[in-house]
């Protein structure tokens, strides 16, 4: 049987990398074509055939480790679920992390850069088209409305691929250890500064959310032992922000009086976007007492729900999902299923906490953080769109470099 050469080997590991740097350029622009990516870097590493490596490679990862535990119970949990072929569809969703480990064997810490700028070009290209939108240029096409103009992904999703985006400018800005030009600055100042617009002329109130906790995260990294100085300022900026945004953006002051309308309004009129998040959350109170430690079992979450709102809140439609990642888990998998998703969080903060990279030590900590707020409001890591940004920078700022990378990098 014929066995590549190692040169051959690295070429090929190196075409994977450059083919990382084409998908995160077609991440947000795209759901089709990083999935067509991902199939050709699969090909790729079949033909290389260094299973048992990759394997001893990505084995003492404990970000890994947690993600095969999180996709095992959700296996498992098909022996007891009430409605299995929906489990498997949502085993199948869930298996999509398993690309975090995947890429991992194909990232290369010297080709970082390419992976951000090409993602931040991307962003931009969004945004421009975005703006052209709002102001009349060009019709509304795709996902894109007058309303919400994202033309590449509904408006829910897009609000935390722009939170990533400018956390990355952010970062270069504040935090980064490479000395930039005033000119480069500049330009990341600017667009810092009208993605940050974009941000209130496009909807996504979780997006919203992330944004305000992105910008309270940077500032506690940039004064990292002056708590005081940066609750201080945090308080400032995000007060600023949010007042101007307020009385700027017709949109975002209308969808943040209407957070307020459909609260105070709860009980006369459920079938609000905010009315229906209580009440799912709510309903699936009941439906986790009624199930115990184990759960409803994987998929089991629509039956069990809809036999509850029946008797509790028959006017609401029965939903898909609770719009809560964290309710949903407890739902179908009990503290068990909980624990699974919150151990992926909590390995990937452990593991960034103790990295000497400076990348990986604010961004990483900024991800799970980030991602862990927004999965209060919906299941951001089943749906392909977020699920994919989530996967992508996993495996950038996760994977165990070797101590050369981080000292060549300092010699660069």
């Amino acid at each position: 049987m014929y066995t590549l050469k190692q040169p051959s080997k690295e070429k090929l590991r190196d075409i994977n990398s450059y083919a990382l740097v084409v998908l995160a350029f077609f991440m947000p622009l795209s759901v089709a074509i990083p999935n067509i990516i991902s199939l050709f870097i699969l090909l790729v590493w079949l033909f290389i055939g260094t299973f048992k490596d990759d394997w001893n490679q990505l084995k003492n990862n404990k970000v890994v480790l947690a993600i095969l535990v999180y996709i095992l119970v959700h296996f498992i949990g098909l022996l007891w679920t009430n409605n299995f072929e929906y489990g498997l569809e949502i085993v199948q969703k869930n298996s999509r992390l398993l690309l975090i480990p995947f890429f991992m064997l194909f990232v290369k810490k010297e080709h970082i850069p390419y992976y951000l700028y090409a993602f931040i070009l991307a962003i931009t290209i969004s945004e421009i088209v975005s703006y052209l939108i709002f102001f009349d240029v060009i019709a509304p096409f795709k996902h894109a409305s007058s309303m919400f103009p994202t033309p590449f992904m509904g408006h829910l999703s897009y609000n935390p691929y722009l939170t990533i985006a400018i956390y990355i400018l952010l970062f270069h800005v504040f935090l980064s250890d490479t000395i930039i030009k005033k000119k480069h600055i500049l330009l990341y100042g600017l667009f810092i500064a009208t993605m940050s617009i974009n941000m209130f002329i496009t909807g996504g109130r979780a997006g919203q959310i992330m944004f305000f906790a992105m910008l309270v995260i940077v500032i506690f990294q940039i004064f990292q032992k002056q708590i005081f100085k940066a609750t201080v300022i945090s308080l400032i900026i995000i007060s600023s922000v949010f007042t101007i945004a307020y009385y700027n953006s017709e949109l975002f002051k209308d969808r943040m009086n209407l957070i307020v309308t459909e609260i105070t309004d709860y009980n006369n009129n459920k079938n609000t976007s905010v009315g229906l998040r209580l009440s799912f959350t709510l309903n699936s109170l009941h439906v986790i007492q009624e199930n115990g430690f184990f759960g409803t079992g994987t998929g089991g979450f629509r039956d069990a729900y809809s036999e509850v709102n029946k008797k509790l809140s028959p006017e609401i439609e029965d939903p898909k999902h609770p719009h809560n990642m964290y309710i949903l888990e407890l739902v179908e998998l009990g503290i068990i299923g909980l624990f699974s998703l919150i151990a992926i969080l909590f390995f990937q903060i452990k593991h960034a906490y103790y990295s000497k990279d400076i990348l990986v030590k604010n961004m990483g900590i900024a991800l799970p953080l980030l991602f862990a707020l927004i999965l209060l409001s919906d299941t951001y890591l089943s749906g392909p769109r977020t699920t994919m940004l989530f996967i992508f920078f996993s495996a950038i700022l996760y994977k165990h470099y070797a101590k050369a990378d981080f000292s060549n990098d300092k010699q660069n």
